[in-house]
């Protein structure tokens, strides 16, 4: 890059309301803040009511940031403290692009909720290891070291999304899913009928994605920092920590202390879509089952459950998954929590991919130099020298661009084309669901009229059934 805005290059063939957006406010805290809640990645922060023990982060280096009137302690007390933490990138071995070596760090990144509401960063550190080649950056430091030291968070941002978030816990998940219901489920069984078109296009999805991307020569390899040994250890090391909490979306929002920052829209959508699916499943599953005992009695859901448990979460015990379901509440927890993840936990970290990470530097998918072991260092020059090479750059934003494309036979949630329950009941909660989502809908499309951006990736005209693009 000669300079930053030959990066409008790029991207040019392709313009929207949002990447427009990004491209002018990327560099602003409240911007960077903003996408920790409503971004392509809003899965990742939690509220801090203790600093870690290694990130040394003190009041005097903060105090600037939170205002004169409270202290650091004052606000984690409050709740109104968060941390995003990289851990899982510790170890992760980065990739060769172009012939010269890429880098990867594991940064922690303290977050403070304003009065305001407005949810901004006040302190970085871009490894696990405190000292003094790791320093803490801050908002007070010069331009260019705070940019870039806000620019390896959202890199790293972007190989947690891509390998775990995205590639592992909806694509790959949801095969392991989809492969049980075809295997384990005969076609006249009511959960063959209710899961079978959250099962579309899952397969071969999939099979594009080992032979386009999970391959030599891929995009992965060509433009990751990570590469394809780096993924499948960040992949394994996603797997080896993966709960059953996590994939649960109101038990994830309260373990994470999350529920009541404001301006969440993930949250506050989430939350609708995930009641509007349990209340569906709920009907479908009372219909056929009178008790729990009839649950434990069905040979097949079990052998279903226990396909699941060992092939997709490696029967890993400590995981919580469970390996059979023992009542009715369990059974429906259960379902509700794979429909969402297939249609609407894709949904929230898959179509968003191209408005915000149009613009390179807001997700970049390697970084050319290390990070940096000193304040005072950065500058524009050597800031367009660590960011991706133009090459890498069009490869990553062509692939974010297709996998944001809508299909052409996009299948909404909730819409059942092809009919498989002839009952009466199950007739009747189809209908009923599909009401409750256009009232979702039209909600948040009210909602956003509002907004300087509108958060419509779980609007569910914008979620598909499956886990198909």
């Amino acid at each position: 890059w000669a300079k930053l805005d030959d990066i409008n290059k790029v991207f040019c063939f392709n313009k929207t309301p949002i990447t427009e957006y990004v491209r002018a406010h990327w560099r602003e805290d409240t911007f960077f803040g903003y996408q920790f809640l409503n971004g392509v990645h809003p899965m990742v922060i939690r509220r801090c009511t203790e600093l870690p023990c290694n990130f040394p982060v003190t009041p005097a280096m903060v105090a600037s940031s939170l205002g004169e009137s409270t202290s650091l302690q004052d606000e984690l007390e409050k709740g109104n403290i968060f941390l995003a933490d990289y851990k899982i990138l510790e170890g992760v071995p980065a990739n060769t692009i172009n012939g010269y070596q890429q880098y990867i760090a594991a940064p922690l990144c303290l977050l403070h909720l304003q009065p305001s509401g407005e949810l901004v960063p006040v302190a970085i550190q871009l490894s696990q290891c405190p000292g003094p080649d790791s320093p803490i950056f801050l908002p007070s430091d010069s331009e260019w070291d705070w940019i870039l030291a806000k620019t390896w968070v959202r890199y790293a941002e972007f190989l947690v999304h891509e390998a775990v978030s995205h590639l592992l816990l909806t694509h790959l998940i949801d095969e392991a899913f989809a492969l049980a219901t075809l295997r384990q489920l005969p076609m006249c069984h009511p959960l063959f009928k209710l899961l079978l078109p959250h099962t579309r296009y899952t397969l071969h999805i999939n099979v594009l994605a080992r032979t386009l991307l999970l391959r030599r020569g891929g995009i992965i390899e060509k433009a990751m920092g990570s590469g394809l040994e780096g993924t499948k250890v960040l992949m394994a090391k996603g797997m080896s920590c993966l709960t059953y909490t996590s994939l649960c979306f109101p038990d994830d929002i309260q373990e994470r202390g999350v529920d009541c920052i404001p301006n969440y829209y993930y949250r506050d959508d989430g939350l609708k879509i995930w009641s509007a699916i349990e209340s569906f499943v709920s009907g479908i599953v009372r219909h056929h089952y009178h008790s729990d005992a009839h649950v434990l009695a069905d040979c097949e859901l079990q052998a279903w459950a226990d396909e699941i448990f060992r092939e997709g979460f490696l029967g890993n015990e400590a995981s919580g998954f469970p390996s059979s379901l023992q009542s009715i509440p369990e059974l429906i927890k259960y379902l509700t929590m794979w429909i969402y993840c297939c249609s609407a936990r894709h949904a929230a970290v898959n179509n968003g991919q191209y408005d915000l990470g149009a613009w390179m530097p807001n997700f970049p998918s390697s970084m050319r130099n290390p990070p940096p072991q000193a304040k005072g260092t950065t500058s524009l020059e050597s800031y367009l020298d660590t960011i991706p090479e133009v090459n890498s750059t069009s490869h990553i934003i062509f692939t974010l661009w297709v996998l944001c494309c809508e299909p052409g036979d996009s299948r909404s949630l909730g819409t059942y084309s092809d009919e498989h329950f002839t009952e009466e009941e199950p007739k009747r909660q189809i209908a009923a669901f599909q009401g409750r989502l256009a009232q979702i809908s039209q909600e948040i499309q009210e909602r956003n009229k509002s907004l300087p951006i509108p958060y419509r990736y779980l609007d569910p005209h914008q979620i598909e059934n499956s886990t198909s693009i």
